[in-house]
């Protein structure tokens, strides 16, 4: 069910050329543990004046746009959430155009799902999203993703939360990281 919708996605986005990378719970099986995961998370290499290609994108591949106000939702968040009319898989496509979410779009991996190649946030960057969100499920799928990805750059990690932490008040990504990999070496 996940593989079909994951594969119309990345065909969808491919052809009209959004540039895009699916990273949260799709990402983490991916590269860690299997788990439940009831969404797909894609962050796009777009900000909101791509929102009318978006907004067909989607209805080509018939997903419901949850909000009554898509462009207002949007400006708040900078996220539309979607659902899979078929399976109910919720959607959220992420908008972003800062240079960490351009070079990690950049560094994404193309992996063949169910024919279609479909790009997912590289294991470096799914762990930069998972300690940048912070919750405890996602400092589980951080250590899993550690733990069976030997050969992750580091220093690339390092360099990113560090600049996180100079730039947001609540800070804390690189110690969070680094505690983390105390813990499991």
């Amino acid at each position: 069910m996940f593989e079909q919708t994951l594969s119309r996605i990345g065909a969808a986005l491919a052809a009209n050329g959004l540039p895009y990378m699916v990273i949260g719970g799709q990402a983490a099986l991916l590269y860690g543990n299997p788990r439940l995961t009831r969404d797909i998370d894609v962050t796009l290499g777009a900000g909101m004046e791509r929102l009318a290609e978006v907004l067909r994108v989607a209805q080509g591949l018939r997903l419901r746009i949850l909000p009554d106000d898509p462009d207002g939702f949007v400006r708040r968040t900078m996220v539309l959430p979607a659902a899979d009319e078929a399976t109910g898989i919720r959607v959220d496509f992420i908008f972003s155009f800062t240079p960490y979410e351009s070079e990690a779009i950049g560094r994404a991996k193309g992996m063949d799902i169910a024919g279609q190649t479909v790009y997912f946030a590289s294991p470096e960057d799914l762990v930069i999203h998972k300690i940048f969100a912070g919750r405890p499920r996602d400092m589980e799928d951080v250590r899993a993703v550690l733990v069976k990805n030997s050969g992750m750059d580091l220093a690339y990690i390092r360099r990113w939360l560090a600049e996180f932490d100079a730039g947001i008040d609540r800070g804390g990504f690189l110690a969070a990281f680094e505690d983390i990999l105390k813990n499991i070496g």
